[in-house]
């Protein structure tokens, strides 16, 4: 087993990193809701599975990310005066 502070050991991202994935997971959970509200308009039984189908990667994507976001520690930004 590992202790958590072996998993964040090492492992860090920045600030502006963090922000983009994060930018990034909002972004596909919205158009995954709007996707998903879009099955009631269709018809085609094949076209509302390839539907589910795209909402489910994308859901699967973000929390890939989160994860990922979970498990990373931002790091600290340099400072701007020489010590």
């Amino acid at each position: 087993m590992f202790s958590d502070s072996t998993v964040h050991d090492g492992f860090e991202i920045s600030p502006r990193f963090r922000q983009m994935i994060t930018e990034r997971v909002e972004r596909l959970e919205r158009d995954a809701n709007q996707d998903e509200a879009q099955v009631a308009l269709l018809e085609s039984g094949d076209h509302i599975r390839r539907q589910m189908r795209l909402v489910a990667v994308q859901r699967a994507e973000a929390l890939r990310m989160r994860l990922f976001l979970d498990r990373a520690r931002t790091r600290l930004p340099r400072p701007l005066i020489a010590l």
